[in-house]
């Protein structure tokens, strides 16, 4: 008996002392790597030698544009995916992406048809319509589900970022730099995603452009109320007069104190959201989970000449629901 004892303290200190020893390691080597590495994307591509014109168009793309050429529905359908897509940065742009989206959903379509002919189910019209929606499902839904996924967590992440930045913008003035000099503080200051955007507005005030349509153009890329108010303080500063630094200092305040009260909120409302996000998903996985166990669950009625109907109702109410959930799961503070 005491000798499993003893081994068995001797293996746990020879696991602690190697995991300890490890942890350390890595800790140093994380520690190093970050001092020589750049701290946000635009300077690691500035350090690489990239062109300042190609950074910058690389750092904007897929920013947000009017989609004045497609009729109102598709319009803001495309200028939402363009939202998600910049948020997320995805590094193609919005039409390719779609149509390798399409691409891959006919692929796996016909992959399942013949799957579907291999395993003896008849090419019925309603089998082509079932295997459709989940090479459609697959292909399409989950990848765009994702993007959107990626998309909050740099959102929430601007969200957390912009008050430390309003911070080290104020800093700056008051120890005498311009707004101009602040700004391209901000660019070596700030991690991602904020340094990076802070750094296409110090370009584009390069390159000629008003620094104020620049900020609003970043704002408005973001779509970030926060942002908004912080390039309208500028402007009634440089019209008006007045202590810019106490105006920023202020409205750090008022976003810090928002956002607490926005966290509160979220925080209540967190059993609504998160049973509207299960409500949202949980039937397209329940679709794929079904067709891989049992198929004959499915294709054993898909023959049905009511099937097609059904299965279309079916599809109707499903985005009826998830229109609607979003309408009640969305609050705005």
């Amino acid at each position: 008996m005491w000798n499993v004892i003893v081994r068995a303290v001797v293996l746990l200190s020879i696991f602690s002392a190697v995991f300890l020893f490890v942890q350390v390691m890595l800790g140093a080597a994380w520690r190093q790597r970050q001092k020589h590495a750049a701290i946000n994307t635009r300077l690691r591509m500035i350090k690489e030698g990239g062109d300042r014109e190609q950074i910058v168009a690389r750092l904007r793309k897929n920013a947000p544009s009017d989609g004045e050429r497609l009729p109102p529905p598709l319009g803001t359908f495309y200028r939402y995916l363009q939202h998600q897509f910049f948020a997320a940065a995805v590094p193609v742009g919005v039409g390719y992406a779609m149509l390798a989206m399409a691409g891959f959903s006919f692929l796996v379509f016909a992959l399942l048809m013949l799957a579907a002919g291999a395993a003896g189910f008849d090419w019925t019209s309603g089998v082509i319509m079932l295997l459709a929606v989940l090479g459609l499902c697959i292909g399409t839904v989950l990848p765009l589900l994702l993007i959107s996924i990626a998309a909050q967590r740099r959102r929430k992440r601007v969200e957390d970022q912009f008050p430390l930045a309003l911070d080290v913008f104020v800093r700056a003035l008051r120890s005498g730099h311009p707004v101009a000099s602040a700004i391209d503080l901000l660019t070596h200051e700030m991690e991602d995603p904020m340094g990076s955007e802070f750094g296409v507005v110090s370009d584009e005030a390069s390159y000629g452009a008003d620094l104020h349509d620049a900020l609003q153009a970043m704002a408005e890329r973001w779509d970030n109320p926060d942002m908004r108010m912080f390039v309208v303080s500028l402007s009634l500063q440089s019209e008006t007069g007045g202590n810019l630094a106490e105006i920023l200092e202020n409205l750090a305040d008022v976003i810090r104190a928002r956002a607490a009260l926005y966290m509160k909120v979220r925080a209540l409302s967190s059993e609504g959201r998160l049973t509207g996000w299960m409500l949202t998903v949980l039937p397209i996985i329940s679709l794929l989970g079904m067709v891989t166990v049992n198929p004959g669950f499915y294709m054993d009625v898909a023959g049905d000449p009511i099937f097609i109907w059904g299965f279309s109702f079916l599809i109707l109410l499903y985005f009826v629901g998830v229109l609607v959930i979003r309408r009640m799961v969305d609050l705005k503070v």
